[in-house]
């Protein structure tokens, strides 16, 4: 077993470290005194509630705690309350085997009316999941074969258990033993065990039983009836399904109810019918049967799963004014929902809204909501959300690490996401496969291959079998740094396990010999390949092609097309694209542009990069004119061109020193709405030094610029339509990044005079600039400005000031801006987030990490420690 949280919750890391050699793995016995004082507690009233007690038992073993047990086996009902309480309050009795050791002690000591209330508590309370269920049913074999009878109750409620957690088969099981240990079973009985079979599909089997109940004089009422359709709705059968309600809804029938069409309704959301699904929704109301919160939310979610929240609210919006009022799961769906479409303002907003309707979020609710904080790399948030529910006791899983740590990982901090192993450990939580690939996959994103390669062993020492996800990450990071060799020899290894090599894998595989030059040996990979696997993707097929391409064989490329063909996989537009680019390059315009007709004929449209492709092509070889028209002919069959596409056009007018006709294609770029980029702006301006001038301005464009190069760039710039905040934020970057500092900070201070800021994106740019160069003391100020006027910026350009700041030894500074960032990013609780905040922003600690893993490594072969 792992360390207990409240054993590890407030000790430091370093500490931490030193328990792994300390640890002692036997439970302290509890003297006789001691039990008896306990006795004597538990006759106070409220004793639940004494704090006193509650510290006498912290640790309580379950030999101890039986023995309590024993000392009041006259009265049942206090045992059962001490059974329950003693769970939640000792550390060494609140794990499922844990109570089941308990529960053996209580039947090996003879207290079997105690016993066989503590069942139907432990069947009632603590089987939230399929295997805790499956392991109580194991020990009720163990107890039965000891010669203990199993009560009617415990069976009863074992079923309505195994019903809950759509365990059919095993609720079959028990009504056998039922059956088999003499209990003749109730109408009750038998409406479980048909919903227990008809959750998981097995409507035949419940019909069987719909049959006997006839016969044994039972009513087919209309819970018996919703069962069949939730049954037929499992198994896609809607026909069926309808069919049983038809008949509930004729006069003799059973009738319907609430459930009854909320399942139907659920069942055509499943098959993709929501216009069927909101006419059903109709037609309940006319048959007097209200949608409740549950019909509500299952249309809410159909909504949500087809990225339409704006409509999911609008429903929501219904939903209240019917006085149906949402609940936790509603609320889930729709965080859920607006963080899948990065809309997390609205997330958040709705996150609070629930908080404020007195609801209690789970944490499925928590772990949804940072998911999108992660996504979008607001990991401060994140951990604030964290921090909240470790506050509210809503009890973090793994799941809710796991996104913590891509989300570390995703703003290239794995070293800071491998640290909350220590958080899981204390929660008593085991890291699963996806914890490690995770952690792999961060390593190797960032190039520390020595790490990923630790980890990857680990889990191993863990036994975590690998889905082959690690070893394809690894793969990949080799591949891309040329360590060929390296990357067969983990392949190797992945075959000599046993690992499945899918086509995943080979896509790696076979595009890192062709990004290396060695098209030779992707061919011979993929031939082996094709015996034993079946293809559904062109992403081989693309990487084989390009590679020929660069290799100017473009006869080989067209027959890879043929073989694509033979194997059953459509060329998709990423294929047409590369075939164009490569004919292109070997000087066939026109087989290009028979490519290129071709695709619109197989009903592959082009897109953006595709027609930005052919107008490079075009402009490569000097032919504006066909340049020009391409991107009308793209803008007229309704595909927008994107910034590359028109700075490819301005960079060839500049070179050919048609200033003119460059400035013309900015005026279309803000007409239609594309924004001009940095790249854009630096080639233009790159156009007035060079013909002022006379010579190439290159990137030293900015160290050449004169005051009236500037002015020109503006009022030509501002005559096409460009923001003054645009442009401004343009050239502040650029005297920034060429050390022109006192002439940016003098261009910020004149465009916040007219209201203007530059956006997130240039300021940390900026940041990021200022730290390379080791001018902290600019980037501080630069950092107070945005907190002044808006930008937030990045998290890992904050973490290099930081950094700047400790190796100057500037540590009050450090925490200024440490406070200023929380209350820049909306933190409430500032107190709450900020010591995950200073572990964050320290520098990486790897031989800590190490040590970590080795403390993860012992914990999972030890029993439970005691400190």
């Amino acid at each position: 077993m792992l360390i207990s949280t409240s054993r590890l919750q407030n000790l430091s890391f370093k500490h931490f470290r030193r328990l792994s050699h300390v640890f002692q793995f036997t439970q302290k016995p509890v003297n006789s005194g001691s039990l008896d004082h306990i006795a004597i507690l538990m006759k106070q009233s409220n004793w639940e509630q004494n704090m006193h007690l509650k510290s006498l038992v912290s640790h309580m073993s379950p030999e101890s705690a039986c023995k309590v047990i024993s000392l009041h086996s006259d009265n049942i009902a206090l045992c059962v309350r001490f059974f329950k309480w003693v769970c939640k309050q000792s550390t060494y009795c609140y794990s499922i085997d844990s109570r089941i050791h308990l529960l053996n002690l209580i039947m090996h000591g003879n207290l079997f009316g105690v016993l066989h209330k503590v069942i139907v508590v432990l069947i009632k309370d603590y089987s939230y999941t399929v295997n805790e269920a499956l392991r109580l049913i194991d020990v009720l074999d163990d107890i039965r074969k000891f010669g203990f009878r199993i009560s009617y109750p415990c069976y009863s409620t074992l079923l309505m258990c195994l019903s809950k957690l759509q365990m059919g088969l095993p609720a079959f099981s028990v009504y056998k033993r039922m059956v088999s240990d003499g209990f003749v079973l109730g109408s009750i009985d038998y409406n479980t065990l048909i919903n227990a079979l008809c959750k998981n599909g097995f409507v035949r089997a419940a019909e069987m039983f719909v049959s006997r109940i006839v016969k044994l004089g039972f009513n087919i009422d209309v819970h018996i009836s919703t069962s069949l359709v939730l049954g037929h709705c499992r198994i896609g059968d809607l026909k069926e399904a309808f069919q049983v309600f038809d008949i509930m809804s004729q006069r003799d029938g059973c009738g319907t109810n609430e459930v009854t069409f909320t399942i139907l309704i659920h069942g055509l959301c499943e098959a993709g019918k929501l216009t069927e699904a909101f006419a059903l929704k109709e037609k309940m109301v006319l048959n007097g049967c209200q949608p409740s919160t549950r019909t509500y939310t299952v249309l809410i979610k159909a909504i949500c799963d087809s990225e339409s929240t704006d409509k999911a609210i609008y429903l929501l919006d219904e939903m209240v004014k019917k006085g149906n009022n949402p609940n936790t799961h509603t609320y889930t769906i729709l965080i859920d929902g607006l963080c899948r479409e990065a809309k997390i303002e609205e997330a958040n907003a709705m996150f609070r809204k629930m908080i404020k309707d007195g609801l209690i979020p789970g944490t499925i609710t928590f772990n949804a909501l940072i998911n999108g904080y992660c996504k979008q790399e607001r990991v401060v948030s994140a951990f604030e959300l964290l921090a909240m529910m470790e506050k509210r006791n809503s009890r973090p899983n793994i799941r809710t690490y796991n996104e913590l740590m891509e989300g570390l990982c995703r703003i290239g901090k794995p070293y800071k996401a491998m640290t909350l192993l220590k958080k899981i450990v204390e929660n008593d939580l085991r890291p699963e496969t996806l914890t490690y690939n995770i952690l792999v996959d961060g390593f190797c994103r960032e190039g520390q291959l020595d790490m990923a390669f630790r980890i990857l062993n680990s889990m191993e020492l863990l036994n975590l079998k690998s889905d082959g996800f690690a070893y394809t990450a690894l793969i990949d990071r080799l591949s891309k740094e040329g360590n060929l060799d390296q990357a067969n020899g983990v392949l190797g290894v992945m075959m000599k396990k046993g690992i499945t090599l899918d086509e995943v894998t080979f896509t790696v595989v076979i595009d890192g010999y062709c990004k290396n030059g060695k098209t030779e040996n992707a061919v011979m990979c993929f031939n082996q390949m094709v015996k034993h696997l079946t293809l559904t993707t062109p992403h081989i097929f693309n990487s084989l092609i390009d590679a020929f391409n660069k290799d100017s064989k473009v006869g080989q490329a067209n027959a890879m097309l043929g073989k694509m063909m033979k194997c059953g996989v459509t060329p998709s537009v990423v294929t047409y694209t590369i075939l164009i680019k490569g004919d292109f390059q070997e000087g066939n315009i026109n087989q290009s542009l028979k490519v290129f007709e071709l695709m619109k004929r197989f009903n592959c449209p082009p897109n953006v990069y595709t027609y930005t492709v052919l107008i490079d092509a075009f402009c490569e070889n000097g032919k504006m004119e066909e340049a020009v028209k391409f991107l009308q002919t793209m803008c007229d069959t309704g595909v927008s061109p994107n910034v590359i596409t028109y700075t490819i056009l301005i960079k060839s007018y500049v070179k050919l020193g048609d200033l003119e006709h460059a400035f013309g294609i900015l005026n279309d770029m803000v007409k239609d709405k594309c924004p001009p980029n940095f790249d854009t702006f630096t080639t233009l301006l790159e156009g007035l030094v060079t013909s002022r001038n006379g010579k190439n301005a290159s990137f030293t464009v900015f160290k050449e610029m004169s005051p009236t190069h500037v002015v020109e760039l503006l009022q030509k710039a501002k005559k096409h339509g460009v923001r003054d905040s645009d442009l401004n934020s343009f050239l502040i970057m650029g005297l920034y990044k060429v050390g022109r500092i006192v002439e940016g900070y003098e261009l910020v201070q004149e465009t916040v005079k007219n209201g203007h800021f530059p956006d997130n994106l240039v300021c940390s740019q900026i940041m990021e600039h200022l730290c390379h160069e080791g001018k902290y003391d600019d980037c501080l100020m630069w950092m107070k400005l945005m907190f002044d006027h808006g930008p937030m910026p990045s998290f890992a350009s904050y973490c290099c000031l930081l950094d700047g700041l400790r190796k100057e030894g500037k540590i009050q500074e450090m925490k200024d801006l440490m406070c200023d960032y929380l209350w820049k990013a909306g933190v409430e609780d500032r107190d709450g987030v900020l010591a995950y905040m200073e572990s964050l922003v320290n520098c990486d600690e790897r031989d800590e990490c190490l040590e970590l893993l080795n403390v993860v490594e012992e914990l999972n072969h030890r029993e439970r420690p005691i400190i």
